[in-house]
């Protein structure tokens, strides 16, 4: 799970997505609108009922370090989960493997929640090339060896991140700030990159992207044309793609 955008100005996506990997391909399963007020936990909860409500059943979550909240872990506990963690909250600047309980100021104590914290260092050459250690921190609670623990996030969590590129990479720049217009244009990248995930072995994503765009490019500054033609297009492309 992870957030698309995060501007007010209308040239940004709010949206936070929930997807899995199956078979080798990054499948986008649900998304949800970010909204001002709304929380963390609100958008995780929204995001696994809607998987949840598809009939999936949850093996693990995966989250990055912006959903690492007391609420979150705690509504994710009833799962298997790995969640990136900011190393500044924990504090812990060494190797280390053991159990952590939260310190969070707006909760009580039994609203803290103990979860297994790993924390691990990689070394980075900087500028001059200069070499400094930093560190990452994961919580989970999955009894699994550190090691394994750790390449499973990242195994997890790459091919996801891959495909945030991918959605945006068929966004266009818009200044609208019509609610209607920008959910359609976004709900067009997640059906365009669904259609490029399924059809990436015939076809390149710039190849792609300028096949769409020539098909599209009419119809963009026209909403009402664009959402009428919609269907037809998306129809005609998959059929061409059929044929090669």
């Amino acid at each position: 799970m992870k957030g698309l955008g995060s501007s007010e100005k209308g040239s940004s996506w709010n949206y936070a997505t929930a997807t899995t990997k199956y078979n080798g391909e990054v499948l986008l399963l649900a998304f949800i609108q970010q909204v001002n007020g709304m929380t963390k936990e609100e958008i995780v909860k929204a995001l696994v009922e809607q998987v949840v409500a598809m009939g999936f059943k949850i093996r693990l979550i995966t989250l990055d370090a912006g959903f690492y909240t007391v609420d979150v872990l705690n509504f994710i506990s009833q799962f298997k989960y790995i969640v990136a963690v900011p190393v500044g909250d924990v504090k812990v600047f060494k190797e280390f493997d053991g159990d952590y309980m939260t310190n969070s100021k707006r909760h009580r104590k039994d609203e803290q929640v103990k979860f297994r914290l790993l924390v691990y260092s990689k070394e980075k050459v900087r500028r001059k090339r200069k070499k400094r250690i930093v560190y990452f921190a994961r919580a989970t609670n999955l009894d699994l060896p550190k090691g394994e623990v750790l390449d499973l996030y990242n195994k997890v969590r790459g091919p996801i991140e891959t495909s945030y590129r991918n959605i945006k990479a068929f966004l266009p720049f818009t200044s609208s700030t019509k609610f209607v217009f920008r959910m359609l244009i976004f709900v067009l990248a997640i059906v365009l990159y669904s259609l490029y995930t399924v059809f990436k072995g015939e076809v390149g994503r710039e190849e792609f992207r300028l096949l769409l765009i020539l098909l599209f490019f009419p119809d963009l500054f026209n909403p009402e044309k664009f959402t009428i033609n919609l269907v037809e297009t998306l129809i005609y492309t998959i059929d061409l793609f059929l044929r090669r």
